[in-house]
Order: C-alpha cells, then structure tokens, then sequence
C-alpha cells in the first residue's frame, strides 16, 4: 500500500513536481496534518487558525480535484490548526469554495472531535481524568473552559474510510492516526503502520536537504516499510529517518499513541536506493487501558506589549535595578487594583550586566508584557511601565531620556485575549470513538446535498 503525505502541516506549501512525481506512483491514500499545539493555547480557545487561508487553499487545491477524480481517499487531520468545531467548519468552508470551483462530486465525513464540560466532569468525578504534567485539574478548572476537545485515534477514521469517505475533515487527531489508519484497516502489521505515520506525519523533515514543506511517499509491505521523499532534490537517509523517529518522543525507542506502545528497539533501517530507506521490525503492544487526551482553555485576560531595544551599556548593566523599581512603582501607582487584576513580565533578549564592559557593542531586546483582567488595566499598566522604564533615574545616569528605543509607533500594542490550557491530561475511555461525532456531506458537481 502507497500513502502520500501532502506536506507537514496543511498550509506550509509543497513543490507541484513532488506531487506530480506522488501522483504518478498510483497512490492509494493521500492524508496531510493540519494543526498542532506547538504555537500554544490561543488558537484553541480564540477558534482562529494560525495558518493563513490562502495557503491552506493552495495546498488542497492542488491535490483535492485529482483525489477525486481518481478516487484516492483524502485524509485530513485536526482541521483549522486546534481541531475544535469553529476549526473545523473553517476547513469546511474553503472545500465549499474548491467544490464548487472545480466541480466536485464527493462523499466527505467530517469528524468532529469536541467534548462537553458534562463529559469531562463526570469523567472527573470518576477518577479518570489523570495528568500528563504539571497542570492541575479541578471541578472549577473545567467548568471555566470555553473549549475543549479530544485527541483522536484510528478508530473514528477507519470507520469513516470503511463507509466510502472520499475526503474525511477530523478535528482533533493525533498525527499518526491520519496515515496508520488505512493501513491498520487493511490489515497491516500495527507497528510497523505506526512508525511509519510518525515519520510521514511531518512530510519530507526526514530527508535531505530537510523540509516540512514537501511530499513524502510511504509504502508499507507485510513486513516493512519504505520512505522516499517525491521530490527529487531530496532523498531520505538512515540518519534522518531513526532521527525523526525520536522527534517529540522522550523516549527513543518507544512511542507512546492511545492505542498502545510501538517498541523499536528492534527496528532495522537500510539504505536501499540512494533516495530511499526501509524499516522493519517495529512491534506494537496494545494499551492496557484505553485513553484519549484532553485539551481544553480558558480566557486567562488580556495582553498588551511594548517592545524596545537598549544599547546604552550604563542602563543594560542597571536592568534588574530599573525593572525592579518600576514594578515597586506599579504597585504605588495602581493601589486600586489586586495581584490578581494583572501580571508584568520584563522578557529580556541579550546580554546579561555581567556580559558588558567598557568594550562591549550590543543591544539588550526588552519586551514588557502585561497581562490583566481587562484591555484597559492592561493598557494602563503598560503604558505606566513603559514611560517609568523610559526615564528611570539609576546611579551614574548622566542623560535625561532615551534609555529605550521603540522600533514601532505606537509603541503600546494590543495583542488581545490570552488564553491558557484548562485541561492537558488524559481521560480513560471505553470506546476509542466515544469522543468523536461524524456529519457527512454529499458533494454532488460541487453542490452539498
């Protein structure tokens, strides 16, 4: 069996020859991941996607029409870039456009990955909620999120290819499910189906010269499975390909999915041509107790920035004296407001007082970064903050001003609503499906039915 991953995140763009060259392997899935959590909290809770709709059209636009002409299922992973229902349904929309512009006919599943607050707490109270780190659960931690959403597996899409799906949009989804599943459904050794999703999951960052911006081809046999990257500037190695074996895994010889755990230390790699590599001998062990990951946020209040550089050594030096003065200011200030109503972060990029001296030529980046309940404490704070910075009088000063220099007008910025995880823990399920919901829709010449 042929699998094409698109590219490593849906949006970040592909060459056309390396899909041209997919294309002319006879591939028998196409998948692509859409989301991750890597850019934090905000795009879960706000329900705006962090890649850009242009680019996310352009990379199924290319590869979308020839899918269905020759009915090549289409796999999709947590949509919009969080997976949760606005996610989704933004997903949705863009394949409503490239429908109707090249006139599709389809059977698209779209599953949605989002749980309610009466879920969780009732998983809550019965002991199955348990962490993956430091955050804490609570009743009042879930009661407060405006968003949550379960990590999906396999299951939800391997009963959407057995029902006909020609394009399945899923929200939440762990990455590997997008390219083990058709290959667990028919009938491949699990292990080896899981290893290779996770290598393909991030397209061609397995091959040189590196990218997460190209096509990657796997083809999975009884017993291995063998990668080559379709664009011919690149070839995949030994090297990058145990080493991407590792990537996000804290363990190098085990990789953790809610289905079980793929134990590689077994696993043999060999160079076969000079552009691809094959693997063998990964072995998979179901999980003793089934569970799905929880993401879930809450609005934490509202940021505003102000961003500067420094380059006099006299006020670099004095840093700590000056931010410290300035928040016992803040406090003498805003005597009106609790700790609770906003937090101040100096963010400090460069030197430390102990790198400089008289010869030293560098800047300091500084960054005061306010966080409060509402924009206008927020932006009060930080407008205080950054005119005291501005005219702090430490020892030896012999200027007036200019102790900061702003590379933008205003300097204030709003960044607006901050978000931050409510729920990152894991959730004992009964059925690896009970978290997933899936609609579907009959494209008919470009038109849902």
């Amino acid at each position: 069996m042929k699998i094409i991953a698109l590219n490593g995140l849906l949006g970040y763009g592909y060459t056309e020859k390396a899909l041209e060259n997919a294309f002319a392997n006879c591939p028998d899935y196409i998948g692509v991941d859409a989301g991750s959590t890597d850019p934090g909290p905000y795009y879960l809770g706000s329900g705006n996607s962090f890649t850009n709709r242009n680019s996310v059209k352009r990379d199924l636009e290319l590869a979308l029409p020839t899918a269905v002409e020759r009915k090549i299922p289409f796999i999709i992973g947590t949509a919009g870039g969080s997976g949760a229902k606005p996610h989704v349904d933004w997903l949705c929309s863009i394949v409503d456009e490239i429908a109707e512009e090249h006139q599709l006919s389809m059977k698209v599943a779209v599953i949605y990955a989002d749980v309610s607050k009466e879920y969780v707490m009732k998983k809550f109270r019965d002991g199955k909620i348990s962490a993956m780190g430091p955050l804490d659960s609570t009743e009042e931690s879930i009661a407060q999120s405006n968003r949550l959403v379960a990590q999906l597996s396999v299951e939800p899409v391997i009963h959407a290819l057995e029902s006909g799906a020609d394009l399945i949009i899923c929200g939440r989804l762990c990455d590997t499910a997008i390219y083990a599943s058709p290959a667990i459904m028919h009938g491949f050794d699990p292990g080896l189906a899981f290893h290779m999703a996770k290598i393909m999951e991030c397209g061609s960052m397995c091959s040189e010269p590196v990218s997460a911006s190209d096509v990657m081809l796997g083809e999975i046999t009884e017993d291995s499975f063998t990668l080559t990257p379709m664009n011919p500037i690149r070839r995949c190695t030994v090297r990058r390909v145990a080493a991407h074996t590792m990537y996000e895994q804290s363990d190098p010889v085990h990789i953790y999915e809610p289905d079980g755990v793929i134990d590689l230390t077994e696993s043999q790699y060999e160079q076969i041509t000079e552009r691809s590599v094959k693997v063998r001998g990964s072995r998979f062990i179901p999980a003793p107790v089934k569970t799905l990951k929880l993401e879930g946020t809450r609005l934490a209040g509202y940021r505003t920035i102000a961003i500067a550089g420094i380059n006099d050594l006299l006020t670099i030096v004095s840093i700590e004296t000056i931010e410290q003065g300035v928040r016992e200011f803040l406090k003498e200030n805003f005597k009106a407001y609790s700790e609770d109503d906003y937090r101040i972060i100096f963010r400090k990029y460069g030197p430390t007082p102990e790198d400089v001296h008289e010869e030293f030529a560098g800047n300091l980046g500084l960054i005061i970064d306010v966080v409060a309940k509402s924009e206008e404490i927020a932006d009060a704070v930080c407008a205080v903050a950054r005119s005291r910075v501005l005219h702090y009088d430490y020892a030896g000063r012999k200027s007036t001003a200019g102790n900061l220099a702003f590379p933008y007008s205003p300097s204030d910025i709003h960044m607006g609503e901050v978000y931050e995880f409510s729920m990152y823990h894991l959730c004992q399920v009964d059925d690896f499906a009970e978290c997933s919901q899936t609609v579907w829709r009959e494209y008919n010449h470009g038109k849902v039915n």
